[in-house]
């Protein structure tokens, strides 16, 4: 483990410097004495005419060298990153399956911070969006690892059910919700506590879940059978006011059709369900129940039960679905198209199919719902699509196999995932000309997730 980034002295802010590589002083010196002892050494055989355009030319890559280490040790330049208040701090952390640990990145001074041993096989991270929490689910170890994000350690450990493969955390920060696919079940914790409260039964092989954003729904994929069950939950409330168990009453409706049901987004009013069938070219959409009581449910009783809305056909093996902050649209990466497929949520038709490039696997859109960002893991690069024009506007190189990714909470840097490399390439967003790569910070073996956390204030993560 290394040690932290408070605990060591900085003349400057990477993400305020012309030299950016997190490793490229050190590289950069050490560089600089093989040069010098080739100098040497070649020097003293300058008696030798053959030897003496060698001497000439080691001296120069030397001088050269030695002006460029001064340079790097008298100051930094403003490259238009906006400042920082002081003892601002934020991270990225990334859960690799390879390695069974977590590494944890500086997003302010750009460089790998440590690295946490977790339990084993870590596939998917959660934040806490009310205190300094991340969750890892070690599906190797049955547990789920609780890392304390103000001091990065690992605080406590949860044990939960078979094979656990996804999280999520309710709004208010007090509980999380845990598929248990070997188990066929749901844990949900109790995060005050850290204990489980209650084991919810499931249909077969619960792979992922997604938590509405008014508490009273969980949408749960079955990929191995093709079916989306729906789960009932409760808005959190103090233990005291109501018997926990009493708010969840396990399955209430299922529907089958959705072959390799995988990635699930529900809308911002928690009105409507989206679902991939990443085992053939469909989206699913659900109409959810509305509240009782609630003004839908007064104007149209109908829509107090769960209902299949239609099958969106899409592109081959949609792997994920990128939802724009206000709602209005969905963008879908077809894997074995190499498009993305735009769904009005609004009418439940599609809008268009739009190449993107070679094996997109994961989007996300800017807060401002402008910009869609594509990562083609099959050609190492990131498409960006401009919503608001309909095209794509350019294509960014990264490391090998960008995967999963993540905004900064300024968003002035965009965090992929580069799971063959084993790296997180660091996008500088809001450059005088346009996106462009600005460093790639290690990782580990097998990287599956990534997340950030501002250490303070609430997280901004995707």
């Amino acid at each position: 483990m290394v040690s932290s980034a408070n605990d060591r002295p900085r003349s400057c802010n990477p993400r305020h410097d012309s030299i950016p590589k997190v490793a490229g002083f050190y590289a950069f010196f050490t560089n600089f004495l093989t040069n010098l002892r080739h100098a040497s050494r070649t020097a003293r055989l300058a008696a030798v005419p053959n030897h003496s355009s060698s001497c000439v030319s080691a001296l120069r890559v030397t001088t050269s060298a030695f002006f460029l280490l001064i340079l790097t040790l008298t100051g930094c330049r403003n490259v238009g990153f906006p400042d920082t208040p002081a003892g601002y701090r934020e991270y990225a952390y990334v859960a690799n399956s390879g390695t069974n640990t977590v590494s944890v990145l500086d997003l302010v001074y750009l460089r790998a911070d440590r690295t946490l041993q977790v339990g084993n096989a870590p596939s998917a991270l959660a934040v806490n969006p009310e205190r300094n929490e991340i969750y890892a689910v070690n599906t190797g170890s049955a547990t789920v690892s609780v890392i304390d994000a103000s001091a990065n350690h690992v605080a406590f450990t949860l044990p939960v059910h078979r094979q656990p493969t996804s999280i999520t955390v309710d709004p208010t920060g007090h509980r999380a919700y845990v598929t248990n696919t070997g188990a066929n079940s749901i844990s949900v914790i109790d995060l005050d506590q850290r204990h489980e409260i209650v084991e919810i039964p499931t249909l077969p092989q619960p792979a992922s879940a997604a938590l509405a954003p008014d508490g009273r729904t969980l949408v749960v994929t079955h990929s191995a059978m093709g079916v989306v069950s729906v789960i009932t939950t409760a808005p959190y409330t103090p233990p005291t006011l109501s018997p926990i168990t009493s708010q969840f009453e396990g399955v209430r409706a299922t529907f089958p059709g959705c072959p390799g049901a995988s990635a699930a987004t529900i809308l911002p009013d928690s009105s409507k369900a989206f679902i991939a069938c990443s085992g053939a070219h469909h989206v699913m959409a659900l109409n959810l129940s509305a509240a009782p009581g609630s003004w839908p449910a007064k104007q149209n009783p109908s829509l107090m039960t769960d209902q299949l809305l239609t099958l969106l056909d899409v592109g081959r093996n949609p792997t994920h679905l990128a939802l724009k902050p206000d709602g209005g649209e969905i963008f879908v990466s077809n894997f074995d198209s190499d498009s993305i497929s735009e769904i009005d949520t609004q009418s439940n038709q599609i809008g268009g199919t739009y190449m993107i490039g070679t094996r997109p696997m994961h989007g996300i859109v800017s807060r401002d719902n402008t910009t869609l960002f594509v990562a083609n893991s099959g050609a190492d690069s990131i498409g960006l699509y401009s919503i608001e024009d309909g095209k794509l506007v350019s294509s960014l190189h990264t490391g090998s196999g960008p995967s999963a990714m993540t905004f900064s909470a300024d968003e002035h840097l965009l965090l992929a995932l580069d799971a063959r490399a084993g790296d997180v390439s660091v996008i500088r967003t809001q450059g005088k000309l346009g996106p462009t790569l600005f460093t790639i910070l290690p990782a580990g073996s097998a990287p599956t997730a990534i997340v950030t956390k501002v250490i303070g204030t609430r997280a901004s993560a995707h």
